[in-house]
């Protein structure tokens, strides 16, 4: 056994990595079909085995380093049927690293009710005088996906539900929200919201279902407001509260909405014009994602030590499944040796790169994820250079053909005359 380089295979796979990475991004922004994240990571890595797998499939065919050329004139026809199983693999192997890292660790819920707390106090004729957080709302209504549900609290002086939790599983319960915010106007008197955060807590108790859940509150003032005793409640429940301080001149009104977003968890957003609504609203819609093994984790879970484990083990486990696909392709117990040794270290720096690279941003996370995926392969495709390797068969048909192989030597082995009983 020899320690070997196949550059071109190193290439040709580095090509399909890219391959793989624009097909995969597409798959993760459109969602065809409205996929489960399980399975839309299972395809993402079954893309990655297919690419990745041909490009390695066509270097060696033109250039056979790590097989040999009796790979290539004997064998090359079995490894493209073999290829199918590698892509199999793949999927079944994210499928379940996906399944796992998507479980609750330490009672953390994924959020699936969320509160709309919107300021309807005088101020607001001038903060925003078009209305524009309505607007904002309506469209977080209609993004939010079929097993969320959605209540609005408005306040002013007081506090009222105006909408009940209610599931949008159905078109019309969706679309009755959306009438209800619609209707919704300025009143007058001033910001209450101490008595907004109690509404939002009784329709999340009266809710009666074990969900994880989120407020938005939206202010452009300040009241007197307790953040040691009147959070207790969303902070035992791990309920975040995200806070929105329109058009906020005094200190005391900002100051007041990002204690209540760090005390419980949340984040908050300053916005001077109310026109910028639907891009904040925006943003924590996406903060609302699906945790999955390729994205940032944007819930109580996002500084969880048990997640990064997981997601980086799941990472080690999905290179070293890609590197034995390879090996079962070339049917060589030996690549296939090397590949999965590669694969696992490979694995083991793609998800760090995941885990302290993605930040949330749409622009920079696709680089991110294109960066551990080439890392992902590289890596794997050289460590043919640490762990040797030579001919060896996997398949029972492989080690028959090579033991009934002619000699090195040229010369056939002698027969056994069977019939000859001699002394």
């Amino acid at each position: 056994m020899q320690r070997k380089i196949n550059l071109l295979l190193l290439l040709f796979s580095l090509l399909g990595g890219g391959v793989a990475f624009v097909l995969g991004e597409l798959l993760l922004d459109r969602r065809p079909y409205d996929l489960p994240p399980i399975v839309l990571v299972g395809i993402y890595f079954a893309l990655v085995a297919l690419c990745v797998s041909i490009g390695s499939v066509v270097a060696e065919t033109i250039s056979p380093k790590l097989n040999g050329q009796s790979w290539k004139l004997r064998y090359l026809g079995t490894s493209w049927k073999m290829l199918p199983l590698a892509v199999v693999l793949l999927f079944g192997i994210g499928t379940l690293t996906e399944f796992v890292y998507e479980l609750n660790f330490g009672g953390i819920k994924p959020v699936k009710n969320v509160i709309m707390v919107i300021d309807d106090s005088g101020s607001m004729l001038e903060s925003d005088p078009n209305n524009s957080r309505y607007e904002a709302a309506r469209a977080l209504v209609q993004q939010l996906d079929e097993d969320n549900k959605v209540a609005v609290v408005t306040f002013s002086h007081e506090a009222s539900v105006v909408q009940p939790l209610i599931p949008l599983s159905k078109a019309e319960n969706r679309q009755k929200v959306s009438d209800v915010i619609r209707s919704l106007v300025t009143t007058e008197g001033g910001t209450n919201i101490s008595g907004a955060l109690t509404e939002a807590m009784n329709v999340i108790n009266e809710d009666g279902a074990d969900r994880g859940a989120m407020v938005i509150l939206l202010s452009d003032g300040f009241s007197q407001f307790d953040t040691s005793t009147e959070l207790t409640a969303f902070v035992d429940r791990g309920i975040a509260v995200n806070t929105i301080g329109l058009a906020l001149d005094d200190p005391s009104g900002s100051n007041l909405l990002q204690d209540i977003a760090s005390v419980t968890g949340g984040q908050y957003y300053d916005v001077t014009d109310a026109n910028r609504l639907g891009e904040v609203f925006q943003q924590i819609y996406d903060r609302l994602g699906d945790r999955t093994l390729l994205t940032e984790r944007s819930d109580r879970a996002a500084d969880s030590p048990y997640y990064a484990v997981v997601r980086i083990l799941a990472l080690i486990l999905i290179g070293t499944a890609l590197g034995l696909g390879l090996g079962i392709i070339f049917d060589n117990r030996h690549l296939a040796r090397s590949f999965s040794f590669g694969g696992a270290l490979s694995g083991l720096a793609a998800g760090l790169i995941l885990e302290f690279g993605l930040n949330g941003d749409t622009v920079t996370d696709p680089m991110i994820r294109l960066l551990a995926l080439l890392v992902l392969v590289a890596i794997l495709t050289l460590f043919t250079y640490v762990v040797p390797v030579g001919e060896g068969r996997l398949s029972r048909k492989g080690r028959a053909a090579g033991a009934a192989a002619t000699p090195a030597d040229g010369f056939p082995p002698p027969r056994r005359n069977r019939g000859s009983k001699g002394f």
